[in-house]
Formats: C-alpha cells, structure tokens, sequence
C-alpha cells in the first residue's frame, strides 16, 4: 500500500521557519513529480510548489516564492519543504502528492494520483 507521511508541522511566530518532510512508503517516486499543496480553513486546496523526478526543476506559487524551497533526497524516498519568513496567511494544512505519471505535472491537483494526510502549520502574528 502506498502511503506518503507529513511531518515537521506546528506552532511558530511570523518570521519563523519550519521545515516540513513527506516520507514515502510502499513505492518508490524517484521517476516522478512530487509536490505541496496547501488548505486554509474556509478555502480551496492551492498549490504551493512542486519538484521534478531529480530534483533540477521546480516551480512556486507566487505567494511562497522567495521563502520557500521544496527539495528531495530520492535515496531516502523523501521530499522536503523550508519554509521561512512564514507569515500569518501560510497558516493551513499543508499535504504532500506525488503522481504516478511520467510527465510535468506542475500546479494541477488533479495529475496527483497519491496524498498524504496533512500536517498543520499555525503562523502566529
């Protein structure tokens, strides 16, 4: 069974950094696109950032751009995102997707064929 584990969320003050990892099990994704979506409360689930099978693309969301940095260790079977300079609207649940699909999927949720379970990320101001 496949299944990808958030970790690494939690309470920090505007300013602060948090590191999240997602853990992959049950199958390797070292072929494919992984990436970070997020959800607010009352909002729709939005892309965040997302990498390339080895690791020499990535693509941000606007809003995160210049804070955040996504990144993997496909030994490990593991994608990785620093956050830093967090503000208050970085609040949410942050999820890890991975796709099964040979091809860029960039910022569509809908090309992301597994999900994690969400860790919470809370940025106080």
């Amino acid at each position: 069974q496949v299944q990808l584990a958030e970790s690494g969320g939690g309470l920090v003050q505007a300013g602060g950094s948090l590191r999240l990892s997602c853990a992959a099990s049950g199958r390797t994704f070292s072929g494919n696109n992984m990436a970070w979506f997020r959800q607010a409360p009352g909002k729709e689930r939005e892309f965040v950032a997302v990498i390339s099978w080895s690791g020499d693309t990535t693509y941000y969301a606007d809003s995160v751009k210049g804070r955040f940095a996504i990144s993997r260790d496909n030994a490990k079977n593991t994608m990785y995102l620093q956050m830093n300079s967090l503000k208050p609207a970085d609040t949410a649940v942050y999820y890890c997707a991975a796709t099964s699909r040979q091809y860029w999927t960039g910022s569509n949720p809908g090309s992301y064929d597994y999900w994690g379970q969400g860790t919470q990320v809370t940025v106080s101001s």
